[in-house]
């Protein structure tokens, strides 16, 4: 297995974390009688081998000896070692040196053989890479339908399923072939898992051989299959720690499988919005507990990744509440709190769960102070009033969770019987102790929000630094929360215009301009933050300058050649295209809104909303407080309002404000539109 691993110079070789020096000393510990020495190196060679997807030169020169490894019958974790395999063939060049699939290429062999292991894990692992990196589509095919053939475990027989899909998005020449495949593994005498996993294939594939009955014949299949599984007893936990082998393979309380089933099948269907919330709903009222778990998973993708009326799924998903304790109870709280005010269908069974359970309110993690329980920080998030002495009560802990301003914020006006008690928690928050800024930070953003004018002696000690803030760190959100508040805090007028000399003087300068509306005072310190070397200084100064309005003309030249600059804002690296993009958007925004038309700024930020979804919520909001000098622009707003996919939406993962962020823009755009 290891022939010529000395004969590789490498230490001259990099990986992710810099010398490949380790590596040979990896692979060796993949043959460990220890399962957790084992675990640890397969572990490492993730990550340093193929981390976020990337392919360096140590990869390439360790890809034959992963082969060898994989294909010897003494390496345990030989599944495992063949998800690398193709991972590394489906990862990114390596800076020139070669590409990994074609290092893979050279050894697919391998794979024709692992596709007859006598291990299943194994078996299901090879069928995609055949597919995948042998170079004869023909021949792959005939291997996938051989141990089709042959084949008797289900979980190997839904590798194959899949793997025949690939053949046809792959392979146009032999699809034919591969796609009547497909077409009987959907039918009888197959088991019902092998035919979910055919019927999935097929609605991406050739979605006019799937029968019109398709949400029907799924969920018969689907309770088929679960009636099954309560039949078979559970294997036994594998032994280890908490490595990557037994994350990836070891034994796994709920059921994995069905729920990658149907998330194929969801994923095929996309945009097919009826049938999938049918198919949905259906599942959300399986008799097995696992299956509607898996459902409540499913359903936070749809409503996280498209727009609609998704009222009854939700509510579903917050009927899950009602069966105690266990992961459906812990998943559906979860989903509910990433839905925010969507999820106000589910808001009497969080509430129920919040009364009944005064246990579940608070929750102690690793870190500063504990947080909000789950239940309650769900209830919150909806906007339901219900929350509201509740979290009076958190608040009058010896220690509140420090993300409990957070919540307060997503009850509006709502929260404003809070103002009392969010004061007396900030007048207790020990500012010269670790942690403080985590719990004052909230609480001080959520008085802003309430514009609570009561507040505002509290928030001008912030801004002057009285008692211990070191760095002054907080007078930054103390400073935001005086412009949220406005004139009725005009008695913190002397603290704003001396902060006007400290290091958060464009935030002051915006927090005076709401209070005072003196332009003589603010506008040279934002034209001055305009000019800075940091590009989100000039962008905060863009954003400050435009709520200005007319009275900020002065700096109406700088803004228009930011906004007309960057025009390499639209390619190259990502990270700072955003930052580029953010700033060029600000200005040519705040050219709008202070010459109160954008007919000059239409192009830029035309070609901003398409390149860089993430500015059209600012874009958005500068038009809807235009009125009719948005009209150049008013075709994005309806376009956006007429699109199903979220302009959040994401390949992978999901961001925490993903659904409100959205939610606000589709506000956003209707303010446009209807204000034509």
């Amino acid at each position: 297995m290891f022939t010529g691993i000395h004969e590789v110079d490498w230490a001259s070789l990099r990986h992710a974390y810099g010398s490949a020096e380790d590596v040979p000393g990896l692979l060796r510990g993949l043959t460990s009688a220890d399962p957790a020495e084992r675990g640890t190196a397969l572990d490492e060679l993730y990550g340093s081998l193929h981390h976020q997807g990337r392919v360096y030169d140590a990869t390439l020169a360790c890809v034959p000896f992963l082969l060898r490894l994989a294909a010897h019958e003494g390496v345990p974790e030989r599944a495992c070692l063949v998800d690398l395999l193709v991972s590394i063939g489906d990862g990114d060049r390596a800076d020139g040196r070669g590409d990994g699939a074609g290092a893979v290429r050279a050894g697919a062999d391998v794979f024709v053989r692992l596709a007859a292991d006598s291990d299943p894990s194994v078996r299901r692992a090879a069928a995609g890479a055949v597919v995948r990196f042998l170079d004869d589509p023909a021949r792959a095919l005939a291997v996938v339908r051989e141990r089709l053939t042959a084949e008797r475990e289900d979980g190997v027989l839904i590798g194959l399923i899949e793997a025949l899909g690939l053949v046809v998005r792959r392979h146009p020449a032999v699809a034919g072939e591969a796609l009547d495949l497909l077409a009987a593994q959907s039918a009888p005498p197959y088991g019902p898992a092998p035919r979910l996993a055919a019927l999935a294939q097929l609605t991406g594939c050739a979605p006019e051989r799937v029968p019109p009955d398709l949400v029907a014949t799924a969920l018969r299949l689907l309770r088929e299959r679960s009636a099954q599984r309560a039949r078979v007893p559970h294997a036994p936990a594998r032994p280890g720690g908490d490595s990557l082998v037994d994350r990836l393979h070891g034994a796994h309380p709920s059921d994995e499988e069905g729920a990658r089933l149907l998330r194929t099948l969801h994923t095929a269907l996309d945009d097919r919005l009826t049938e999938r919330t049918a198919l949905l709903e259906g599942q959300l009222a399986c008799p097995d507990p696992t299956d509607r778990c898996n459902a409540v998973w499913l359903a936070a993708a749809l409503v996280r990744g498209w727009r609609g009326d998704h009222t009854a799924t939700v509510r579903l998903v917050g009927e899950q509440l009602a069966f105690g304790e266990g992961r459906l109870r812990d998943a559906a709280v979860s989903v509910l709190r990433t839905l925010f005010a969507l999820a106000a269908p589910a808001a009497d069974h969080l509430h129920a769960l919040v009364g009944a359970r005064p246990d579940l309110w608070v929750q102690h993690w690793r870190g500063p102070g504990p947080v909000l329980g789950a239940p309650l920080d769900a209830l919150a998030r909806t906007g339901d009033a219900r929350a509201v002495p509740v979290l009076a009560e958190v608040l009058a802990l010896p220690e509140p969770p420090r993300d409990t301003g957070s919540a307060v914020l997503c009850l509006g006006g709502a929260g404003a019987p809070l103002v009392p008690a969010l004061r007396h928690a900030l007048g207790r928050v020990p500012l010269d102790r670790p942690g403080a800024v985590e719990r004052a930070a909230p609480l001080v953003r959520a008085l802003g929000a309430l514009r609570a004018a009561e507040a505002v002696p509290e928030l001008v000690r912030l801004v002057e630094g009285r008692g211990a803030d070191p760095g002054g760190r907080l007078t930054r959100v103390a400073l935001e929360a005086l412009e949220h508040i406005g004139p009725p805090a005009r008695e913190a007028s002397p603290a704003l215009r001396a902060a006007l000399r400290g290091e958060h003087a464009g935030a002051a300068a915006a927090a005076l301009w709401a209070v005072e509306r003196d332009a003589p005072a603010v506008l040279p310190v934002l034209r001055g933050d305009l000019a800075a070397g940091d590009a989100r200084r000039r962008t905060l100064a863009a954003r400050r300058l435009a709520r200005l309005g007319p009275a900020a003309g002065a700096a109406l030249p700088a803004l228009r050649s930011r906004a007309a600059d960057g025009q390499g804002a639209l390619e190259g690296q990502h990270g700072r295209d955003l930052r580029d993009a953010e700033e060029r958007a600000a200005a040519a925004c705040a050219v709008g809104s202070i010459s109160g038309s954008t007919e000059e700024v239409a192009r830029p930020l035309r070609e901003l909303w398409t390149a860089h979804p993430s500015v059209r919520r600012g874009v958005a909001a500068c038009l809807a407080g235009l009125g009719p000098g948005a009209a150049p622009l008013r075709d994005l707003a309806a376009t956006e309002l007429a699109r199903l996919r979220r302009h959040t939406a994401r390949t992978h993962g999901y961001g925490s404000h993903d659904v409100p962020h959205d939610e606000e823009l589709l506000r956003l755009c209707r303010e446009v539109v209807e204000g034509a």
